[in-house]
């Protein structure tokens, strides 16, 4: 498991303890994202799926034509992420992540149909946060600049629909242990308000 002292920076509280790590396996239900908190440090183990700027585009389309996405909304969690092609003997390249406020159009139609969490690095704008706290939805980030090591807690990845955007095809990844830390909560709080 990546350590969260050297990568994310584990924050001690008061008493001068680290902060538990949460695990998390999707899909997330309603209580599961209620539960977290900006700044709480996170451990998914699970399937998540993998949406840049034109799947969501995509995705967005289906639902305003009243079509069924290519996998379940409800409870999923999208790493907007475009991995680099997979080495012998891997199942994905670098797998860094994706300015997340490029998807600042689509998510919160995505979050009104069932999505929980998305996955990215920086800022979100206002319009997301407002739809986190409406639809109960969560934002993480994890580790920029370190897509090689991120990879690692990827066990298999499978493109399953557009597989002609190539990288930014939507995968379905398994994941082991992959960190993420909560940078907006369904509250509205932030970490980057801290």
């Amino acid at each position: 498991m990546i350590n969260y002292g050297s990568c994310i920076g584990a924050r001690g509280t008061s008493d001068g303890t680290m902060n538990k790590i949460k695990k998390l396996s999707p899909p997330l239900t309603e209580a599961d994202v209620r539960s977290l908190k900006a700044g709480d440090q996170l451990s998914l183990t699970g399937v998540i799926y993998t949406a840049r700027d034109m799947a969501h585009k995509r995705l967005c389309k289906l639902i305003d034509g009243g079509e069924k996405s290519p996998f379940e909304l409800e409870g999923a969690i999208i790493y907007f992420l475009g991995p680099t092609p997979a080495p012998p003997g891997r199942p994905i390249g670098a797998a860094g992540p994706t300015t997340s406020s490029r998807m600042d159009a689509f998510s919160p139609k995505l979050i009104a149909n069932g999505l929980k969490a998305m996955i990215g690095k920086g800022y979100r704008g206002d319009e997301l946060r407002e739809a986190l706290k409406k639809y109960g939805a969560v934002h993480l980030s994890t580790i920029g600049g370190a897509a090689a090591l991120l990879s690692k807690q990827i066990v298999s990845a499978e493109v399953i629909a557009y597989e002609d955007l190539g990288t930014e095809a939507i995968r379905k990844l398994q994941v082991v242990d992959f960190p993420a830390i909560v940078a907006y909560d369904a509250l509205g709080n932030s970490v980057y308000e801290k």
